[in-house]
């Protein structure tokens, strides 16, 4: 596996809002945090871009909304922002992908050339898986870093419940048996970048 000189990092949605476990319920992989980290650090390190997304949520009551603290950056993506040798962009969304944001990213990924994206952040069944279909379907070689996402238990139809390791699991399936990215760790990411 290759890693291109200038594949971009999306991190997506590291907010502040999904630390309040009374309105998520119980998350899967603890390591997730300290994973995105040495992605981050990794990226800016080698100059590569770095691409920062933030879910501003319509919905009143949501700790995402924006105005609220929850809607900030986790304090260890804010301590990054800015300190890479790449290019960064900073995307707004309201929507489950980073393809639907403010300004464009597929048309920013394009202006530069970049053709490779790597996802990580939050949560792994909805934005990130999103965002790598949508990401596959535009035609970009997107990689997942399955143990640099988390997500959070779920209930769905028919009182039907899965837990966020089997919504992960089930998520990564998906994209990557689906030909819409390929999932892989964030060592073996991190190892093909260096």
């Amino acid at each position: 596996m290759e890693i291109a000189e200038n594949a971009a990092l999306v991190v997506v949605d590291v907010q502040k809002g999904f630390e309040e476990a009374e309105f998520w319920g119980p998350r899967n992989n603890p390591g997730a945090d300290d994973n995105i980290a040495s992605l981050i650090d990794e990226w800016q390190s080698t100059g590569r871009p770095v691409v920062f997304v933030r879910h501003d949520s319509p919905k009143p009551q949501s700790p995402l909304r924006p105005g609220y603290v929850g809607n900030d950056f986790k304090d260890y993506v804010e301590q990054r922002r800015g300190k890479g040798a790449g290019s960064e962009l900073l995307i707004t969304k309201t929507v489950n992908s980073a393809f639907l944001g403010t300004p464009d990213l597929a048309a920013w990924l394009g202006a530069q050339g970049i053709a490779q994206v790597v996802l990580a952040g939050i949560q792994t069944n909805m934005c990130v898986e999103t965002t790598a279909r949508m990401g596959g379907n535009l035609g970009f070689d997107v990689l997942v870093a399955y143990d640099a996402t988390y997500t959070f238990d779920l209930e769905g139809p028919f009182g039907w419940r899965r837990t966020a390791d089997e919504l992960a699991r089930a998520s990564a399936v998906s994209v990557h048996g689906g030909g819409f990215a390929r999932v892989l760790t964030t060592k073996e990411i991190v190892d093909a970048a260096g």
